[in-house]
């Protein structure tokens, strides 16, 4: 080895398995199909805690009591509204972005609102200043989706209302009434359940920009365009499409083993992780079943055929339910239309970002791994022009 060099280590295709730092927020067991935020499980929490005491864990490092609870939420909900600058330019984001939707808006719509804010760099500022940065960021982000969304289909914005919850202000902000209780915590419910889930592509994207030591806003723009991918967060509509394409119960076992023996991915089933079901899957059909209807019985059937088909014609892979499958069953009970299901999973994961960011600011050392190059053998003649 020649001195100041080193030989870099195989691995496997995007970087599965590989261990690229330490972390206290939370962790994937893929092959118990278990996770968690911090030292608890994260579907338990989803159980039987709200969204802001969940984001008051990953920030803070522990469950607020109620005290602190109402305390945590007077202060978020008094950074929901948006500096005027950045609201009066959401109009014309919107039409630039219609064809493409809100999370496609949210990009430049973080970026406005980093430069309105004067963000930064995370390297140059306090923990206690990048803290407040990114709990600002995160209040604001359901406004700007839902302000996008109603803009881009000929609406006014709501302004957000500091009486409600987290996730009862984004429902209202979506349609202007005031959502029943028992959608509005089926909401949470899935919110919560995906505020992280350990260094997925978007998350890892944030982390590698805030090693730069670059602003938040910066971090969070690339973890929007890491999510908008179809094969990271931008699957539940796809999975409830795929719903419809069936279309009949008659129709499940044609359709499924044709596109199977094809090669095509059937959105909603597998998980680059998961070896066995997705927890936030089982949740999210029981929050599915309670809510009921004729959607939910043929939902559940697909997944039961699905899962036999897969099991016969790809024997030894474990292929389940994914959370995007009944997230986008949840979400279109709950009345969110379908060009809004992947900036919900957005109005959640940017706090998962958000405390990710802030852990690696803590850490001075950028992220640079190496490839390793397989092209023509260099250095060769530069042919003349």
């Amino acid at each position: 080895m020649t001195m100041g060099t080193q030989t870099p280590a195989d691995v496997p295709r995007g970087l599965a398995g590989v261990v690229v730092t330490e972390t206290e927020l939370g962790d994937v067991r893929g092959r118990e199909g278990f996770y968690h935020y911090r030292q608890y499980s994260a579907v338990e929490l989803a159980h039987s805690r709200t969204f802001e005491d969940v984001w008051h864990l990953m920030f803070f490092g522990e469950l607020p009591d109620a005290a602190g609870r109402a305390a945590f939420l007077a202060e978020t909900a008094e950074l929901r509204g948006l500096p005027p600058d950045v609201a009066a330019v959401l109009p014309a984001v919107a039409r630039s972005s219609a064809l493409s939707g809100p999370l496609a808006g949210l990009r430049t719509a973080l970026s406005l609102l980093g430069a309105s804010a004067g963000l930064r760099p995370l390297y140059d500022i306090a923990p206690d200043r990048r803290r407040a940065e990114a709990l600002a960021a995160c209040a604001a982000v359901p406004t700007l989706l839902t302000a996008l969304y109603r803009l881009g289909t000929g609406q006014e914005p709501i302004p957000p209302r500091a009486d409600l919850p987290y996730a009862a202000n984004y429902l209202y902000m979506l349609t202007g009434t005031e959502p029943d209780p028992v959608r509005a915590r089926a909401v949470e419910r899935y919110l919560i359940s995906t505020i992280d889930h350990g260094f997925n592509a978007s998350t890892f994207t944030a982390r590698v920009i805030a090693s730069t030591g670059a602003d938040l806003a910066a971090c969070l723009v690339g973890a929007v365009g890491a999510l908008s991918g179809p094969l990271h967060g931008g699957a539940p509509s796809r999975a409830l499409d795929t719903l419809d394409a069936i279309g009949t119960p008659e129709n499940i076992d044609p359709w499924v083993r044709e596109r199977v023996l094809a090669g095509d991915r059937i959105m909603g089933f597998g998980h680059a992780v998961y070896r066995t079901e997705d927890p936030r899957s089982r949740m999210l059909r029981e929050i599915a079943q309670d809510l009921g209807g004729s959607r939910v019985a043929f939902a559940v059937e697909v997944e039961r055929q699905v899962e036999a088909i897969l099991a016969e014609l790809k024997p030894g892979r474990e292929l389940h339910t994914n959370v995007e499958f009944y997230a986008g069953v949840v979400m279109e009970l709950c009345g969110l239309p379908r060009e809004m299901f992947t900036p919900t999973f957005c109005a959640a994961r940017v706090v998962g970002w958000s405390a990710n960011i802030l852990e690696q600011a803590q850490e001075s050392k950028i992220i640079r791994p190496a490839a390793r190059y397989v092209g023509p053998p260099p250095p060769q003649p530069v042919p003349p022009a």
